[in-house]
């Protein structure tokens, strides 16, 4: 299959670790059937070879059991291994909820400070890490930003972490930094938007074109399904990561993102709507399917 327009034709397709294709095809009972895996890796412009060479990791690893042989085998995961691929259900309902309408900036900024000693740099960098995860961007040295209401979870993850004796926390409706102090310039000022507004077109046009395909005839096979699955999920997980999901009176008009994930949304109930090949489901669908489930299912204009 060669048409781009069609589930498995596309050219652009983004880069792929091939254990993350495994752990995506964990089903609901915990395996993996390697024929399903072969035809998808495969789909994917992966040898067999690399499959095989994967599996053994795994095996080696004590991740995953095997019965069988080859293609015949059954892969049985020895933990929950969602892997990279699983959606931060609560992040995505944030993003579905913002897009509705249902989560409005009341003007405020959080901010917060801290300055933990060297010796405890470990604790200091999974403080940072946490607090961009979460959305906020540095002003300064030991100094961060966002207009979500974070506070709580900084807090309880610095606790966890034993600084939380270093670590001041304050709101303002009034924030300058330098000589910038319109909310929406301030936003462009400190976050990539330019950047994550291009994911989201990246995204936008894959789930148009897996739209397009799943539309076709004939429908897409089994392995085509789970193949574009894969990639919508790789997509979406490389728009959603870095987004600090600002509110949306802080972003540039028109913005990427409600309509990306509107067309993403529809994509995975499309895909859903086809039904399991008879083999089983991948977790992966059902994650994603409660992860978006605020969205209806509609695209966002």
């Amino acid at each position: 299959m060669t048409d781009p327009t069609r589930p498995g034709g596309r050219t652009d397709r983004p880069e792929i670790p091939t254990r993350l294709v495994v752990h995506a095809l964990v089903r609901e009972d915990g395996t993996v059937d390697a024929d399903q895996l072969y035809a998808v890796a495969g789909l994917l412009g992966m040898s067999d070879q690399q499959i095989r060479l994967c599996v053994k990791r795994l095996v080696d690893e004590g991740r995953f059991t095997r019965e069988g042989r080859g293609r015949k085998a059954t892969l049985r995961a020895v933990a929950d291994v969602n892997g990279s691929l699983a959606p931060d259900a609560a992040h995505v309902r944030h993003a579905y909820r913002q897009d509705a309408g249902h989560s409005p900036w009341d003007g405020t900024w959080h901010l917060f400070a801290f300055a933990v000693p060297e010796s405890r740099r470990t604790a200091r960098d999974a403080l940072r890490e946490h607090l961009v995860h979460l959305g906020a961007a540095p002003v300064q040295n030991g100094l961060y930003v966002t207009a979500n209401p974070v506070t709580e979870l900084v807090e309880a993850h610095a606790r966890h972490l034993g600084v939380i004796d270093t670590l001041t926390r304050l709101t303002t409706t009034e924030l300058s930094v330098g000589d910038v102090t319109e909310p929406r310039a301030l936003a462009a000022a400190l976050w990539p938007l330019t950047e994550i507004a291009r994911r989201y077109d990246r995204l936008a046009a894959f789930a148009e074109a897996c739209l397009t395909g799943l539309a076709g005839e004939p429908g897409p096979s089994g392995a085509e399904r789970l193949t574009t699955a894969i990639e919508l999920a790789v997509h979406f997980t490389a728009a959603m990561e870095p987004d600090p999901l600002l509110p949306p009176e802080l972003l540039p008009r028109p913005w990427p993102g409600a309509r990306a994930r509107g067309l993403a949304a529809t994509c995975w109930n499309r895909l859903c709507e086809t039904g399991p090949d008879g083999t089983g489901t991948p977790r992966l669908f059902a994650l994603y399917s409660d992860a978006v489930r605020p969205a209806g299912g509609e695209t966002s204009a």
